[in-house]
Formats: C-alpha cells, structure tokens, sequence
C-alpha cells in the first residue's frame, strides 16, 4: 500500500482538478484518480470547451456569410472547412488538458488512472483498463465524477454518436446535417443546434415544457425563442417524444402533445439528445460503502460530507446547478476544510450562460421565483437597442433586466440577453456577492460607448430612470 495520502481526489473535471490543486497549494498531500487518459473531465475534452471552439468557429463562418456585408467588408461567399475547424477545436481542447496536467506536476500531486471506488472509510481502490487494482490510503476522499447524458424517459434507443448523439456525438460530425432534430430546449441543445444551424443545418428543437431554457427567466425565454426563430430553428413546445428509430443513415423521431394529442414524425440525418445530465456514480460502490444517494445524487451536508465519514462529494454529483464553476467553487471549499480553513460557496452568486448568439447570461433569482417566495421587489430593464456600442456593431438584439427587493434595493437576480452578456454579468455577480443595491451600480461611472452601459441603464431604471430611454 501507498504511502497514506491527506486527500484523495477521484475524477478531474473542473471540480476534481481544482479541489486537487488548492488542497496541495495548502500542504495536503494529494493524489488524484482518472479514468479518462486526460485529465479535465467531461468539460475540457468533451463538453465546455470543445462546443464554445465550435460556437466560437461557427459565429465568424456566419458573420463572414451574413453580417460582413452590412458593415461595408465585400468578400466572397466564405467556404466551410469542416475539417479545419474540428482541428481547432481539438488543438483547444488539447492546450487545455495538457495545461491541467502541467499543474498537477507543478503541484506535486500524484496521478493514477483508472476507475476509482471506495471500499471503506479512508480506502480508495483504483482499477486500471488492464484489470489491475492498486489500493490508496487516505484521511479523506472527494468525489468528483461529473455527470453523463441523461435519456428520455420511457423511450428506449442507443446512442451510436454518429446518427443518434449525446453532446459527445454532436461535436463530431465528419459533415454538416441537413436536417438536425434536437430533443430538449436546454442549455446544451440549443447551444450545439446553433452550432449546427449556422454552418447550415434545418434545426427542428422539440421540447417538453411550453418553453425553452428551462428555470431561466420567462421573458428572457420569450424574447431569446423568437431571436433563435429569427435565426431559422424550428420549435415545437409542450411536445413530448415517444420514440426514436433509427435506420442506416438517418433517424425517425416520434412525438405527441405532452397534454396529448396526435402523433407526428421528423426525418432527421442526425438526432441530438440534450434532455439534461445524470450523476455518474458508476463503481464508486457508494451503497456497500454505506455512502447516502438522493435520486441518483450523493447526499451531502452544508459541508459536503457524505454519510460515511471522511468523504466529500462536489460538483455534478451533488445537488445544485450543474455548472463547471459552481463544482469549482466547491472543489475549493472542500480544500480549505481540509486544510482547517473555513470553505464557503454562496449558491445564491452562481451566474449561469448560455453561449449562443446573442448569450444569456443570468445571476441569482427570476421574477417567477420572486413571485413564488413572495418577496416584493422592482424591475429595471434596458434594451440594447438604446445602446450607442451595441447599434454601432449591429449587436442590438436584447436587454438587461434588474430585480431588487422593493423595500431595501438590494440586488436579487439580473438577467441579460445579448451580445457578450456571458462577460457582463460578473459585474452584477460582483455587485451581488457584497450584498450591493441597483443604486451602488447606477451610480457607478461607466466608460462609453460601451454594451456595459446598458447594465448601468437597467440599474438605473430599477431605482430611478434610465438616462438614455
């Protein structure tokens, strides 16, 4: 047996690799277990990063065909190398894998690979791909193992990643589908249909609730389903699918009312299922180790400890948003407790984007939580449409939106459609984290012209009026 180690890591996604880093940078002597070949989790090698090279790609490909024009830059119709842009997202993905594993050097921290499981308290046996078995000790353990596709509920098909795909799949292609069904409104689905759409594809979204993006803000919602309708995406809501089937190069999609109803078909050359994610918890061996689950969930405490002493969860695993920064965030706290420091995450500041064009970016509570918790508050919002910047880019679909608490001003959720929002809501996420009221942000002096004026705006009109409306 090993040497006996301070913690334990198992899985390196964003939360693993980030717990693992901070406990060694505060003298814990830390290993890590991976089962993949590269560290980085689902999010560096098949999901965050990967998809935001591709939306990222395919914006330019379809600002150089649509929006080059109207800013008085003449160009050839551009040609699609899909070939190239997979090779960029690759040499992305690897840069950043290949950064994860220099700081695990750099850190002192000891790597396996191999599926990890928990046989006991302070106990970590790691199984290579060769069946081999080596076990570790440990004075505490982190569960870190991500989240992996999640199916469609009483519908049974297999996912072959070239006609029928997950996210993994939908990042592959060799060609661009001409007809492209996507199950689930959500984040994922909507970010990898834009992908797809612009590069050409005829995007047919077909979702369960009678709208997209799920928790967010109704009217971000609204206005963002008739931007992607704009944009060519096809939707039918309030739709359940029934069945997938799959022929040689193609895919037939079934689906009914989800009150009930009529049934209809969709031929697609590709079929993506994006209805949300799942814990992965397979042979960690959590219900011999006595280890709690909810729903397929770990049970934590307010301090991420499971029901077997010594073992912490984070991330995906856990209950929460299940967001790379929020698992992070954890990953650090979960060190500092360690290390006898005093970890703490406020899930009340988890801003959440979506990297579609324009994004959504969105922080803290939406007007329908407000009104179901019963809190009176007041509304500010500002449309980009009244901003200098964003007019002069031609960037002017959207708005901001500010929620306050009527009594005392304090800031309680914003919510941003439009060009760069996933960079401009730190300011509001900045704002909220030291309690701050629309006023502190309104009377903050902005640089002009810039799209950030646009969140001073809505701040202003949350407590006052808007300066430019």
């Amino acid at each position: 047996m090993a040497d006996t180690y301070d913690v334990v890591v198992i899985g390196t996604g964003p939360g693993g690799y980030v717990c693992a880093i901070k406990a060694a940078q505060l003298g814990l002597k830390t290993a890590v277990v991976e089962k993949r070949a590269t560290f980085g989790g689902t999010c560096l090698n098949i999901g965050c990063i990967p998809s935001k090279a591709l939306l990222h790609a395919s914006e330019m490909f379809h600002e150089a065909e649509h929006g080059l024009a109207a800013l008085g830059v003449k160009t050839s119709a551009p040609k699609l190398d899909l070939k190239a842009m997979m090779a960029h997202k690759d040499a992305v993905v690897k840069a950043n894998v290949d950064g994860v594993a220099f700081l695990m050097k750099k850190n002192k921290i000891d790597t396996y690979q191999g599926t990890g499981s928990i046989p006991g308290r302070g106990r970590v046996i790691v199984t290579g791909d060769d069946g081999n078995t080596q076990e570790l000790a440990t004075k505490a353990i982190v569960i870190a193992t991500g989240s992996d596709s999640a199916g469609i509920p009483g519908v049974e098909f297999e996912f072959d990643e070239k006609v029928i795909v997950s996210s993994t799949g939908a990042l592959e292609p060799t060609k661009v589908p001409k007809r492209l069904v996507v199950v689930g409104g959500g984040v994922i689905g909507l970010e990898l249909g834009s992908v797809w759409s612009r590069l050409g594809a005829q995007v047919t979204v077909v979702e369960y609730l009678d709208h997209i993006l799920g928790p967010m803000d109704a009217e971000v919602s609204k206005q963002f389903l008739r931007i992607l309708k704009k944009q060519g995406m096809t939707f039918h809501l309030s739709s359940k699918v029934t069945a997938i089937e799959k022929s040689a190069r193609a895919a037939k999609v079934t689906f009914e009312p989800a009150a009930g109803g009529d049934a209809a078909e969709l031929t697609a050359d590709m079929v993506l299922v994006s209805t949300g994610r799942r814990p992965y918890t397979e042979g960690l061996g959590l219900e011999a180790a006595g280890i709690e689950t909810d729903g397929g969930r770990v049970k934590i405490d307010d301090h991420w400890r499971t029901s077997l002493a010594g073992v912490y969860a984070i991330g995906d695993v856990v209950a929460g948003p299940m967001l790379a920064h929020k698992a992070e965030d954890e990953g650090v706290a979960v060190a500092e407790l360690l290390a006898g420091q005093a970890g703490h995450v406020n899930y009340d500041v988890i801003p959440s984007v979506v990297y579609t064009q324009p994004e959504i970016a969105s922080v803290g509570r939406t007007e329908e939580e407000l009104k179901a918790e019963g809190v009176e508050y007041v509304s500010g919002k500002f449309p980009f449409t009244a901003n200098g910047r964003a007019r002069a880019m031609n960037k002017s679909d959207g708005f901001v939106k500010f929620l306050a608490d009527k009594a005392t001003d304090r800031v309680l959720g914003v919510h941003i459609v439009g060009f760069g929002a996933g960079e401009m809501i730190h300011e509001a996420a900045v704002l909220m984290e030291f309690g701050g009221s629309s006023e502190d942000l309104g009377r903050t002096c902005h640089a002009h012209p810039t799209m950030s004026e646009a969140v001073r705006e809505a701040a202003l009109a949350t407590f006052a009026k808007p300066i430019h409306m």
